[in-house]
């Protein structure tokens, strides 16, 4: 079976060309097949049975090469991973391309359509494929058609083939019904009055709709169709304003400057289009009705009034947010005298060149970070004591001599300890080895304006207060360095 549904797909599509011959001229038709459906050849299983299925569809031929055709299908499938046969329903959306002949009709389609199977979410499929109509009789087609169906779900590629027959509604000799023989029709495919030969004229002024410029609204032949309602010479559709006569595109213009009134901000007074026609007697390109200095130019950010500039820096006072010192319009007029691109006065250390999401400070080298953080486990004090052992001297001198190199930050203090002991008496023992150390780096000159301090006792612990390894790193004081 597999070989036979590839093989019949090759064949439909190979006898586009050869057995392509005259045109036929049906409209409607409506058609039944039985469906033969595979899902195990193209997603490569081999123990999936045929299932079958029937179809219902309509098609309506739009030309003598292409028709459009809406498929009903619903049926049984055997797919991948499920046990039972899926029940499910289908309705596509194809557009067939034929080679119309005498006996047989071969055709190719592609389209999309969407699937739903019980006990699975709706999805989508795009068919593609071909087919044959055999006429056996005036009116009716034996169909075989084939088709490769790729579907957005997982496992639900298919294969389809299927037998039916095609009943045509409608006549031959007159397509679109209008009473007039199609080859004495100019509009075989739409109907139309004997006054037009046959071709649509909807506003009924004898002048079909193809070569009617104004196919809705009746006119003279003279102007291809068209109305001028107000009989200024400019017919509606290309009338600004058809039912009033006037000399711009159809439109009245008082003050003749060109403007339609219609779109003119200033209809009494000439003005340049540029300016919706109004006036502006001080040239500065803002309209007189808008500018609050109409005698003297100025920017439209000022309303049309001259700018106001300090310090020379070509920055408006209003916009400079230092007046009063030069500075480049991409910091808002400030100064920047280190040159980092963080005007001064945002800037933390104006004098050192920094970076800007560092609030225009250097950023702390990696030295400096080490002695930080072995600062939070080398300073060591007497035991259950705030008292500063001499080993721990060296590590704090350290600490001072940052605060020396970097005078724009500021320095917390945080002290902590195990959770041996009473809550209360380790938060109080964990505030004043956090003061201690708070008060070396003042008695070693650090301004106490740039310190602050703070016991935390027990309650942030980062190792495991089981053991004794834990406990001694929760015993420790951090310093955090920042800028404020």
């Amino acid at each position: 079976m597999k070989h036979i549904l590839l093989a019949f797909i090759f064949a439909a599509f190979a006898s586009t060309v050869i057995l392509a011959q005259e045109a036929e001229e049906h409209k409607n038709l409506f058609g039944a097949k039985v469906l033969f459906i595979d899902y195990g050849i193209i997603n490569d299983v081999d123990d999936l049975n045929i299932t079958n299925g029937i179809e219902l569809s309509y098609i309506r031929s739009l030309h003598k090469n292409f028709s459009v055709a809406l498929p009903l299908k619903v049926g049984l499938a055997n797919v991948p991973g499920v046990t039972n046969n899926l029940t499910f329903g289908s309705l596509d959306a194809l557009l067939h391309i034929k080679a119309p002949g005498k006996i047989v009709t071969p055709y190719i389609f592609g389209g999309a359509g969407a699937t739903a199977a019980e006990s699975e979410d709706l999805h989508y499929q795009f068919p593609v494929g071909a087919g044959f109509k055999f006429r056996v009789g005036a009116n009716s087609f034996i169909n075989l058609q084939g088709e490769y169906r790729k579907a957005t779900a997982d496992n639900r590629d298919n294969l389809q083939a299927g037998i039916g027959v095609l009943f045509r509604l409608g006549k031959l000799a007159d397509a679109d019904g209008d009473g007039i023989p199609d080859a004495m029709d100019d509009c075989p495919n739409e109907p139309g009055p004997e006054a037009t030969n046959g071709c649509p004229d909807r506003d009924g002024d004898g002048i079909p709709d193809r070569t009617d410029r104004c196919p809705d609204a009746a006119g003279p032949a003279e102007t291809r169709g068209c109305p001028d309602t107000d009989g200024d010479g400019f017919i509606d559709i290309e009338d600004d304003c058809p039912t009033e006569p006037g000399t711009v595109k159809g439109c009245p213009d008082r003050d003749g400057d060109g403007i339609p009134d219609k779109d003119d901000a200033c209809p009494d007074e000439a003005g340049p289009a540029s300016l919706q026609g109004c006036p502006d007697r001080d040239g500065d390109g803002i309209p007189d009705k808008d500018d609050e200095c109409p005698d003297e130019a100025g920017p439209a950010e000022t309303r049309g009034c001259p700018v106001y500039d300090r310090d020379g820096d070509g920055v408006p006072d209003e916009e400079d947010r230092c007046p009063d010192l030069a500075g480049p319009a991409s910091l808002q007029g400030c100064p920047d005298r280190d040159g980092d691109g963080v005007p001064d006065i945002d800037d933390r250390c104006p004098d050192e060149p920094g970076l800007i999401t560092n609030k225009g400070c250097p950023e702390l080298k990696e030295e400096v970070k080490q002695v930080l953080s072995t600062a939070m486990r080398a300073v060591q004090f007497e035991t259950g004591k705030s008292i500063l052992k001499t080993e721990s001297f060296p590590i704090l001198d350290q600490v001072v001599q940052v605060m020396r190199d970097y005078p724009a930050y500021h320095l917390r203090i945080k002290g902590h300890t195990d959770s041996v002991g009473k809550a209360e008496a380790n938060q109080t023992l964990s505030e004043n080895r956090a003061r201690t150390c708070y008060q070396y780096l003042i008695n070693s000159g650090i301004s106490a304006d740039r310190l602050s301090f703070a016991g935390l006792g027990q309650t942030m612990p980062i190792a495991d207060n089981k053991n004794s390894a834990g406990r001694a790193l929760n015993r420790r004081v951090e310093f955090d360095l920042f800028l404020p």
